[in-house]
């Protein structure tokens, strides 16, 4: 989906407090995306990224989707880190595009930096690997903004979060048996993988599986399915029809994410919530699918979206317009901060093992997420992956 000529107030969040109404319409909460009080300025003096192994490379979908680590220094001692995507070709728009543009800036300026990465690459495409490349770049900002304070990136967003309040959390599974592991492990919901049933899907066997998983859930926990964009209307519609005895929640992503035309029958006509946005980009993208409203759950993906800078954006959009936001990979430290802060409906998704550079990855007990209490995201990264 490239929209070279979509172009949006909407990409920048101004440097003052923003204002997201809580979904009961009742009482509001203050996310403040100002510079916070006495920090000094840090001027940005290198921009890496690299792509380090992750379990089971090459066949691991990290590898594949090319996720990247990206690294802001800056003239203290204080550096930050953020994962992105583009393999190569977002590690060369980084190194050669956004790095000459942030080189000397104020790091602490992220929405002010957000909104000239954006313009700067407008040329390269307003989606896929050039926004997810500026995604890690913006993580990387906001940890340092956090490390700068002292604070979690949580606190930055909201003062009052309760940290030591772990988030429930729900397992992706395959069949019935690992429904019921994964309730024996504290998970609140599962989310049944059937891509598997292929395209156009075997309706009947499909079926079947959702209603054997739902036998072992009862009234346990939420059940989703997500069908991999692999379906068509009418296959979609077919399945929702069967299924929907089922109390399934939603329905993720049975399009490719830019049959718009398709989304809007499917919202007329499936009997079951249809949920997407994990492959949507940049705020100007989101409130197109908040404005046509093609899905009731919104699940953007920090590490590709635009960073947290767009992901509070969607936030903001999405509690206005009375819709849940689910993000994809939100057991991950980036995207676990802002449902701890700014969720009203918090559930976060566990996936696979982390890469393996990597350590804070937060921990995960009887199916709940616990945020990690440290100065930004809480990640800490082997220094032999820079040499």
């Amino acid at each position: 989906m490239i929209r070279g000529s979509r172009m949006s107030a909407t990409d920048q969040l101004p440097a003052a407090a923003v204002t997201i109404p809580r979904q009961n319409g009742c009482s509001t909460m203050t996310v403040s995306s100002a510079i916070p009080e006495g920090l000094s300025p840090m001027q940005i003096t290198e921009v890496r990224a690299v792509q380090p192994a992750t379990p089971n490379a090459p066949r691991d979908w990290r590898t594949q989707l090319g996720q990247i680590l990206v690294r802001v220094e800056t003239d203290g001692s204080l550096h930050g880190y953020g994962v992105g995507g583009g393999g190569a070709a977002g590690i060369h728009v980084i190194e050669t595009v956004l790095r000459d543009l942030l080189i000397g800036r104020d790091a602490r300026e992220v929405e002010q930096l957000h909104t000239e990465m954006c313009r700067h690459t407008c040329f390269y495409g307003r989606s896929g690997l050039v926004v997810m490349a500026l995604s890690g770049v913006d993580l990387a900002l906001w940890d340092l903004r956090g490390k700068a304070a002292g604070k979690p990136v949580a606190r930055l967003l909201d003062p009052n979060v309760e940290m030591s309040r772990p988030v429930p959390t729900y397992l992706t599974v395959f069949d019935e048996h690992e429904t019921e592991a994964a309730l024996s492990a504290g998970h609140h919901a599962v989310k049944l993988h059937v891509e598997r049933f292929g395209t156009p899907p075997r309706v009947a066997a499909l079926a079947d599986l959702v209603k054997r998983a739902r036998d072992k859930l009862g009234d346990r926990g939420e059940l989703m399915i997500d069908a991999f964009a692999k379906w068509d209307v009418a296959s979609t519609l077919q399945v929702a029809a069967a299924i929907q005895r089922e109390r399934v929640a939603w329905l993720e992503e049975p399009l490719p994410p830019d049959d718009f035309a398709g989304y809007r029958q499917l919202v007329l006509q499936s009997p079951i919530v249809i949920a997407g946005g994990e492959h949507e980009y940049l705020a100007s993208g989101f409130r197109h699918l908040v404005d046509s409203r093609l899905h009731a759950v919104l699940q953007p993906d920090v590490n590709w979206c635009g960073g947290l800078t767009t992901l509070i954006e969607v936030y903001r959009m999405a509690q206005e317009a009375n819709l849940r936001v689910c993000p994809h990979r939100g057991c991950e430290p980036f995207a676990l901060h802002a449902i701890a802060a700014l969720d009203q409906q918090p559930l976060a998704e566990s996936g696979r093992r982390w890469f393996n550079c990597l350590d804070g990855a937060p921990r995960i007990e009887n199916g709940h997420v616990f945020v990690p209490d440290r100065p930004g995201f809480g990640v800490d990264v082997d220094p032999h992956i820079w040499t």
